[in-house]
């Protein structure tokens, strides 16, 4: 640890590092009210807007944990400033896109970057604090700057996209991330880890190619066909390299991710907790803003205010959680958040495409934010608190990668099935319209490419089909969320039952304070 830290105000610290969180973690929702614009620009079919989304997000966590040890064996500081230049320059090549070869390869470049930005901040708050208690306040902040982020990208996107074209959400980064390099530069100091560990090779490529190869397949199993012989070959793949990956790490004496730590079961049911709310939530938030914007008719400025009440929600409950969670347990708590995630989904998935905007559906958005706060800091407290010591750095890993493969793995899962009821849809409703194979063919790939192929349909006709296309991106809509929320119902109660029933163990309560304070 280098002294340099000491010598500074560790709030300036964290609020300076906060910017470079921010400016990564936005990313991940930012490009979300962007998807019906970049489907009519750049001719995306269902599965290119998930790959939009993805194609940032599945190197971000596949290269977490590298990330971390490269930033701990390097400095910090140089590692995370480093970073912020490359994803400075990957933005500027993502705003300049004029094919969805160009958008999806600078999108996995700043995904990969932004790896080697997010736990570097961590690293340096962490020692910034020396005391317990500011430290546990400190990274209660940190998260929270996370979950904002999260919540405000649409409505960042939004703004950008009602005054400018669509390279301006990616545009953006630059002034920040040198906001961000310049701050760092004169108020945070360098650091690495006192213990140089050999970087695990093996299990970087094992676990990485796995979970790569299972996104693949799931995003593509739409369009090849669910029991296509690509989507089973990939499926089978990604379970050998998963199993490998595993095999591998628990013989390293210095694993990249420490399979052990799933056999206890706190720390398992809080990361699959952890994993499971932000499947919902980025899943729900992928389609939810194509549904303001196709459906209701909103502008991209419109479509992110219209979130709000979730962020809003989520940020006022996410303190009181953590006062409930000291007091009654992570187990009630958190299996409670999951099961009220999962009924909000539900109440969501039975609205009607025009329902009223103040009641039924600010109320379903509202009881989201609800269980996602009861979720976050509560899960993290259940974690981090049944570790050792030195075992804290791994699982400060765990828990991150588990919250970006789980909003991976939701754009991918729920994604490819709201593709794949649409396209069944579609291709029912179409079929009697009288449109050539081809175009009917086109139609299934997204709502955007629907709508085009209403251009074909005489006039007296294309009401009619403009009321199909509807109706097919609500049904999959409904049907995607019904099962979202299943999911989140099914996992909350495994885990109130799989969570010890005592309240929080001392480290998880101070992480909790933390959230709270």
């Amino acid at each position: 640890m280098n002294g340099a830290h000491l010598r500074r105000n560790p709030w300036v610290v964290l609020s300076v590092l906060c910017v470079a969180v921010f400016l990564v973690v936005v990313d991940n929702t930012i490009v979300n009210v962007a998807l019906p614009i970049l489907s009519e620009r750049l001719h995306a079919s269902n599965a290119g807007l998930q790959w939009i989304v993805d194609g940032y997000s599945l190197p971000f966590a596949g290269l977490l944990l590298a990330g971390a040890e490269v930033a701990d064996r390097y400095g910090r500081l140089r590692v995370m400033n480093s970073a912020l230049v490359a994803f400075a320059l990957w933005s500027v090549l993502a705003a300049t896109s004029h094919s969805m070869t160009q958008l999806l390869v600078a999108r996995a470049l700043m995904g990969a970057t932004a790896a080697f930005i997010f736990p570097a901040t961590l690293s340096l708050v962490t020692v910034a604090f020396d005391d317990e208690a500011q430290r546990a306040k400190a990274f209660g902040i940190w998260g929270a700057t996370a979950g904002v982020a999260i919540a405000l990208g649409p409505v960042a996107g939004g703004y950008l996209l009602n005054h400018f074209w669509f390279g301006s959400i990616f545009l953006i980064n630059l002034p920040v991330a040198l906001a961000a390099l310049a701050l760092t530069w004169w108020h945070v100091g360098e650091s690495r880890s006192p213990l140089l560990r050999r970087l695990d090779w093996s299990g970087l490529t094992l676990g990485t190619s796995g979970v790569t190869a299972l996104v693949f397949a799931i995003i593509e199993a739409p369009s090849w066909g669910w029991l296509s012989p690509r989507v089973l070959g990939l499926g089978g793949v990604a379970v050998l390299l998963g199993a490998g990956f595993v095999v591998v790490e628990r013989r390293q004496s210095d694993p990249l991710l420490d399979v052990r730590l799933f056999s206890r079961g706190p720390f398992s049911a809080g990361a699959i907790a952890i994993a499971t709310s932000f499947f919902s939530l980025f899943g729900v938030i992928f389609y939810v803003t194509q549904y303001f914007q196709m459906v209701r008719g909103y502008s991209a400025l419109s479509s992110g205010l219209h979130t709000l009440p979730f962020a809003l929600v989520t940020m006022v409950t996410t303190p009181l959680a953590a006062v409930v969670a000291l007091k009654a347990g992570a187990r009630w708590v958190v299996g409670a958040g999951l099961v009220t995630m999962g009924t909000a989904m539900i109440w969501i998935a039975s609205l009607s495409a025009h329902v009223a905007y103040v009641l039924p559906i600010v109320g379903a958005m509202s009881l989201f934010g609800v269980g996602f706060s009861l979720i976050t800091p509560t899960s993290t407290a259940a974690v981090m608190g049944s570790l050792s010591p030195n075992q804290i750095g791994s699982g400060a890993a765990v828990n991150e990668t588990t919250r970006e493969l789980g909003g991976t793995l939701g754009v991918a899962v729920m994604g490819s099935l709201f593709a794949s009821e649409f396209s069944r849809r579609v291709t029912e409703n179409f079929r009697h319209l009288g449109l050539p194979r081809a175009l009917q063919v086109d139609a299934r790939g997204s709502m955007q490419a629907a709508l085009s192929t209403i251009e074909h349909v005489s006039p007296q006709a294309r009401p009619t089909a403009s009321a199909l296309v509807q109706d097919s991106f609500m049904s999959a809509f409904h049907h995607t969320t019904v099962v979202g929320g299943l999911v989140a119902i099914v996992v909350g109660v495994i885990v109130a039952l799989w969570l010890p029933s005592s309240t929080l163990s001392r480290g998880g309560r101070s992480l909790v304070r933390g959230a709270r304070g």
